[in-house]
């Protein structure tokens, strides 16, 4: 198993002691793993600009580039014609796909989305948050049927507030069925599990390296070319053009920019300026660690600990946990959960200040979820909302370097609370 970087941070707590950190916050960034720190130390000596240098250092950090692409495609199970895209995380390739949906296209979303998923949209028929898996599949193809023109699913992967599985495979068939394509955010299903874009039908599929052990700023977006090669660029700039005329006289006085002629290339066409390089190659050494480890160890030893730590989570009188489907529905190393009594932040805060112990607290960028968990399970109003700033719940999350001390300390410091 690949080790990661502060293992052994030691952080104050109240009386002036310092303890060794116990980081249950993985689901909002992941720390970086040892053999991602290799590869951007290795590549810092020779690093320089990409696609553009005939120089020795460039033409190395190019080559180091384009075979992040390769290695990122590979993690991914990318069909052989698909476009990876660098971007800066899920949120960016979400919104770098809204810009080059075909005209008039609705696109179809469940209220259980991180705004990443829900918010970019500028036509949307949204969902309310299924009651059970079939529900999903039920309630999109319904939607589906109802839409004339071109038509776009986008769900996630895996829950980032309950971890739960979504039924990716059986919403793409159903999509394909209607003609529409499907767009999954698996930011919270790749640390955790294997993907495989091609063997589950997904026309597009985006993540980010910060949750993926490789905090450098990078993302993708992989899927279909066609939409991508066709639409405007994402961004104006070098690299994205095979051409830029000059301007005639006439036109000159009349301030235009001269014409352009984009690349057909989908990659380069939204990859202008010079990208996130050492994002990139820390991206594809986190893709590649993980291939090289074996789902089938991580995978045993995080539900090794997630079923440590929601077994104690339910022998606490006043702990109650958060999920959509019940407890018996398949999901990774996230746990959202309430503290009667307690606000979230109040909770939170004491974890930190007298134990030592990371979690998040809040509504983590999917409010109307948060909020249909909180109503359905008794902890807010039904007509409750998240503008006061107290709603909300704690999310503890684990991953490569999480242990048992971990969940067991988090375990009694919620006792005493």
């Amino acid at each position: 198993m690949p080790a990661v970087l502060g293992g052994d941070l030691r952080v104050p707590v109240k009386g002036g002691r310092l303890v060794p950190y116990a980081n249950l916050d993985y689901a909002a960034s992941a720390p970086c793993l040892e053999p991602v720190n290799a590869a951007v130390a290795a590549a810092l000596p020779a690093y320089s600009s990409v696609h553009r240098g005939a120089g020795y250092a460039s033409q190395l950090t190019t080559a180091r580039y384009e075979q992040a692409r390769h290695s990122v495609r590979a993690f991914a199970g990318a069909r052989e014609d698909d476009a990876l895209i660098f971007t800066r995380n899920t949120t960016d390739a979400m919104n770098l796909l809204a810009r080059c949906l075909p005209e008039d296209t609705t696109v179809v979303v469940f209220d259980s989305e991180h705004h990443a998923s829900l918010l970019p949209w500028p036509r949307a028929v949204r969902l309310a948050p299924p009651a059970f898996p079939g529900e999903a599949v039920r309630a999109a193809d319904e939607a589906l049927a109802s839409i004339e023109g071109p038509a776009l699913l986008v769900v996630t992967a895996a829950s980032n507030v309950t971890g739960e599985l979504w039924p990716i495979a059986g919403l793409a068939h159903i999509a394909h069925r209607h003609g529409a394509r499907i767009a999954v955010d698996a930011a919270q299903l790749v640390p955790h599990r294997a993907l495989n874009l091609t063997a589950l039908g997904l026309d597009y599929v985006a993540f980010s390296g910060h949750k993926l052990y490789a905090p450098f700023g990078a993302g993708v977006l992989i899927g279909r070319p066609d939409w991508l090669a066709r639409a405007e660029p994402y961004l104006r700039g070098g690299g994205a053009v095979r051409a830029v005329g000059a301007v005639s006289e006439a036109a000159d006085s009349a301030g235009s920019a001269g014409h352009a002629e984009w690349s057909d290339d989908p990659e380069a066409r939204h990859e202008a300026g010079t990208p996130n390089v050492l994002g990139a190659i820390a991206l594809a050494a986190a893709c590649d660690a993980l291939r090289a480890t074996g789902w089938r160890s991580l995978v045993r030893e995080e539900k090794r600990l997630l079923a440590r730590l929601r077994a104690g989570l339910a022998t606490i009188e006043g702990v109650r946990e958060l999920s959509l489907w019940g407890p018996d529905h398949p999901r990774v190393g996230i746990v959202s959960f309430t503290v009667a009594g307690h606000t979230a932040r109040e909770v939170a805060e004491t974890l930190s200040a007298e134990h030592g112990i990371g979690v998040r607290d809040g509504k983590f960028c999917a409010h109307p979820f948060v909020r249909h968990l909180l109503s359905t399970s008794g902890d807010v109003a039904e007509d409750g909302g998240c503008a006061d700033g107290t709603t909300g719940a704690i999310r503890a999350s684990i991953g490569i370097g999480s242990t048992e001390e971990h969940v067991d300390r988090l375990i009694e410091a919620l006792r005493r609370i």
